[in-house]
């Protein structure tokens, strides 16, 4: 059964299409960007996009799912109206520009005009894109909420929205955000898609506000089916194994998960090695007393506890509510236990991530696994210094962003007293230390607890983009419910 709110696809729904029953506009544009073929995320998903249906799209990075919206983006665009009819939210600097890139080679020739927009940079160029007359904006939540904010861009015309890699936005903690985009949206049909190679519980709570009555296409596989999980591993060294277990979870910043070790004093130690490092851990095994055990069993029967990690034998009959990721931080002993800890994860029609850690010789183990349950498993390399300090960077900047959003007029004139004292501290190699200091210890308060989940109050706060009918309330009288965006 697929999720609630989302819908599994029927016999009537549209079908695959190919790069000759292309427009002539979008064949060229194939023919820019050298594809001689659609590949199966675009065959399958452009067909959806054109006919304005709402869709939630599993498919691996790097499967051509950019091409899949923007090719749609482009002959729904009208070019003789220089307003914004298409944005597409993204969560990272990087990716915004790789999607403004591919973008400009597709449209080159043609009269559509693209904007790219990101925090962490001067807003010169990004108004000088809107006063160009941009129809497709690109960009992260953060800085197109800043620029609705200051009326520099206006969402009025709007006909298409693609959330890209959205199962990372939610995990980055950009979804208060998106909230309050939302309010700016305007209330007529938008023809709005989500891509991500994983759909977890938290994201498709998210998607029944943002779509209407979506539907779920996977393509992971050679079929259009419910949503399945990653299945990803890691070749580490042997040495100082959990700095590389570290890494891997500052990368994907998981909402929750459970990572599993063979025996107990691993177990211990990697729970120990977690704490240290800020993140909200606990360990189960058999050695740990009655009392312990029942205060983290309780912890994980409310959702509280983040990351649980645990031998086989201790997780037996336990259920984590919206588990996100399961990490094998040793390959289990029998082949059996990947399948029984994988199961974790991925369950009530939604999907999740396995994330196994293997030595040299083990990977060959793991791959047979792989083979004998048919399982597709991506390798991927260890994230690298530079990888990791552009992703907290990004992740920082955002959230430092939308607190700064917050701050009322004189809390604004307060803080402008600091402002000599910072610019002092970040000429002075001496000094920086401090600084590194103070965004260390926000980012360990601000982003290692799970993101915001949808509640009441955020609920009430803004409409959805197109809400479902709703029960009238005792007096008889219907509720509101399309309220006007306000401007600031």
């Amino acid at each position: 059964m697929p999720p609630e709110g989302v819908n599994a696809p029927l016999s009537d729904e549209p079908g695959e299409i190919s790069i000759e029953e292309l427009i002539p506009e979008l064949k060229a544009a194939c023919g820019r960007a050298s594809w001689t073929s659609l590949v199966p995320v675009q065959a399958k998903a452009i067909p959806y996009l054109l006919a304005g249906r709402d869709v939630m799209i599993q498919s691996r990075t790097g499967s051509g799912k950019t091409g899949a919206y923007l090719l749609p983006i482009m002959q729904k665009i009208d070019s003789r109206k220089n307003v914004d009819q298409a944005l597409v939210l993204v969560p990272t600097r990087e990716l915004a520009l790789q999607v403004f890139r591919e973008a400009q080679t597709l449209t080159a020739e043609t009269e559509l005009r693209t904007a790219v927009v990101y925090g962490g940079v001067g807003y010169a160029a990004q108004l000088e894109a809107f006063r160009g007359g941009a129809q497709l904006v690109v960009g992260t939540p953060g800085r197109i909420l800043d620029h609705l904010l200051k009326n520099t861009l206006s969402l009025d015309h709007l006909k298409m929205l693609i959330f890209d890699e959205a199962d990372r936005m939610l995990s980055m903690g950009f979804y208060p955000d998106m909230v309050k985009i939302r309010k700016y949206i305007p209330t007529g049909k938008i023809a709005s898609s989500m891509f991500s190679a994983t759909f977890p519980p938290q994201v498709i709570r998210l998607a029944s506000q943002f779509l209407h009555e979506p539907v779920l296409l996977s393509l992971s596989g050679n079929e259009v089916h419910i949503a399945e999980s990653e299945h990803i591993y890691y070749v580490v060294p042997g040495m100082r194994k959990e700095r590389s277990l570290v890494r891997i979870i500052e990368i994907e910043n998981p909402v929750s998960a459970i990572i599993f070790c063979n025996t107990k004093d691993t177990v211990h130690y990697l729970s120990v090695v977690l704490k240290r490092f800020g993140y909200d851990a606990d360990e189960l095994s058999s050695d740990l007393a009655q009392s312990a055990r029942e205060k983290v069993m309780g912890r994980v029967r409310r959702g509280a506890l983040r990351f649980l990690v645990a031998t086989d034998v201790a997780a037996r009959g336990i259920d984590i509510p919206d588990l996100s990721h399961v990490f094998q931080y040793e390959p289990p002993e029998d082949p059996e236990a990947y399948i029984h800890r994988a199961g974790r994860t991925g369950r009530m029609g939604s999907s999740g991530v396995v994330i196994s850690l293997v030595a040299e010789m083990e990977k060959f183990k793991l791959q047979g696994i792989a083979r004998y349950y048919n399982i597709h498993m991506e390798e991927r390399p260890l994230p690298d210094d530079e990888e990791l300090e552009r992703v907290v960077a990004e992740r920082i900047t955002a959230l430092l962003e939308a607190r700064l959003r917050s701050r009322d007029n004189i809390q604004i004139e307060r803080l402008k007293r600091f402002v000599p004292l910072v610019r002092h501290l970040a000429q002075s190699e001496d000094e920086l230390a401090v600084v590194a200091m103070l965004l260390d210890d926000y980012y360990q308060q601000s982003l290692h607890t799970p993101p915001a989940q949808p509640t009441a109050d955020v609920l009430d706060e803004a409409s959805p983009v197109r809400p479902k009918p709703r029960s009238k309330p005792s007096n008889g009288r219907p509720r509101s419910r399309n309220r006007k965006p306000r401007k600031p």
